[in-house]
């Protein structure tokens, strides 16, 4: 009897999507955005270069990707902070993303400055516009909405909050003040004297 012709397994390309940008992650966190190439980024993910360029157009659309990734993996820990605090509990959940925010940031800061600093996008949009202002926003109406506390500009209070906690995480990452732990209590200072409650 014949025996079967070998099946030649390959990945899904959604898993080859993740190899390059993790083996992209690592490389720009060792050497740098600049210094890295493609082709280095291809070896380090033991693939083809062709395999790159149908996932990628260039190294600016990687790079893109990464900072959506970085996004989305900080949104997740937010998200999940928030989902933990009891249905009604509108001041726990403030908290509970201010203090996730900060966490997440400072955590990965050095790739957070490589992605958006060393790499930096054609302009600021991400500052006013990004799923994680949206998703505070999200939280701040359904606040108002329950009751919690009362709005008048939601929009421009989530990009403030977000921008305020940016500039502090900043701060704390890069040694100057406040310290990493103060830096999480006085932004959930800040988030709820915003909306008007008590700590």
């Amino acid at each position: 009897m014949r025996s079967a012709s070998p099946v030649t397994r390959t990945k899904p390309a959604a898993v080859r999507r993740e190899e390059l940008l993790s083996a992209a992650q690592r490389l720009f966190l060792e050497q740098g955005v600049a210094p890295t190439t493609i082709e280095q980024i291809t070896q380090r993910a033991q693939v083809a270069k062709g395999t790159f360029y149908l996932q990628f157009a260039s190294k600016e659309a990687l790079i893109e990707a990464l900072r959506e990734r970085f996004a989305a993996q900080l949104l997740a820990g937010v998200d999940a902070a928030v989902a933990r605090t009891a249905p009604a509990d509108w001041p726990g959940k403030l908290a509970g993303w201010a203090r996730a925010a900060t966490a997440g940031y400072l955590d990965s800061m050095r790739l957070h400055d490589l992605l958006f600093y060393a790499a930096r996008p054609a302009d600021g949009a991400g500052m006013t516009d990004n799923p994680l202002i949206d998703h505070l926003l999200a939280l701040l109406l359904a606040g108002a909405h329950a009751r919690a506390w009362h709005l008048e500009e939601p929009r421009t209070l989530a990009v403030f909050l977000f921008n305020g906690l940016h500039g502090i995480v900043e701060a704390a990452a890069h040694g100057r003040e406040p310290h990493r732990k103060r830096a999480a209590a006085q932004l959930e200072q800040l988030f709820f004297r915003a909306v008007g409650i008590s700590p």
